[in-house]
């Protein structure tokens, strides 16, 4: 595993859009086949440079599969994207844009925390442990922070799989005529002192 830089946008970018192409949302968001992909790539490009510059992306060594986390708290970096650029980029999905941005955001803590945007494997590459070693990696800098981490999945594969990690699932959110979502969050694991000896 290493951390993504800017060169890796297009391939990460590339990788999340094929992921999701058949996530149950994202298909609630962009039911047209045609649009999801431009639209898909216009949005996951966007976030991905930001994550990389201002939050922490991870990636397998050979790209086969990425975490993307955000960091929330009084100086992290605003979201780039407004008003405007959501119509612009999303288009006519721009309003189901919103009305899923708004569930997510009723349930995201104020308080600060990391939370994990994206996670995703390669299918050729599955069932390798590659996502659990993507959140253990990111767990170890969460945990010298003493801060709790959240997130919201689409299937239940995922919520179950992050409930092997030691995250706790919520009651499911809604989306208006949509498919479910699991919210999850993991406690804030505080660093222990140094236990000095004397000599």
């Amino acid at each position: 595993m290493r951390r993504a830089t800017p060169r890796d946008v297009a391939a990460i970018t590339v990788l999340l859009a094929s992921a999701l192409d058949a996530d149950p949302v994202v298909r609630w968001l962009l039911p047209d086949s045609t649009q999801r992909v431009t639209v898909l790539h216009r949005l996951l490009a966007v976030n991905v440079d930001h994550a990389i510059e201002t939050g922490t992306v991870d990636v397998a060594v050979n790209l086969s599969a990425v975490a993307v986390w955000r960091r929330y708290d009084p100086d992290a970096s605003a979201w780039p994207l407004g008003a405007h650029h959501l119509t612009t980029f999303a288009g006519t999905a721009a309003r189901r844009l919103r009305q899923l941005t708004s569930v997510v955001d009723g349930y995201r803590s104020w308080a600060p925390h990391h939370w994990l945007s994206w996670l995703a494997v390669h299918p050729a590459f599955r069932r390798q442990g590659l996502a659990s070693e993507l959140l253990r990696r990111h767990h170890a800098v969460v945990d010298s922070s003493g801060w709790p981490a959240y997130t919201v999945v689409t299937t239940e594969a995922a919520r179950d799989l992050l409930r092997e990690q030691g995250y706790h699932a919520a009651l499911p959110l809604a989306l208006p005529d949509g498919p479910k979502l699991w919210p999850l969050s993991r406690e804030a694991r505080p660093v222990r002192p140094a236990i000095l000896h004397p000599a």
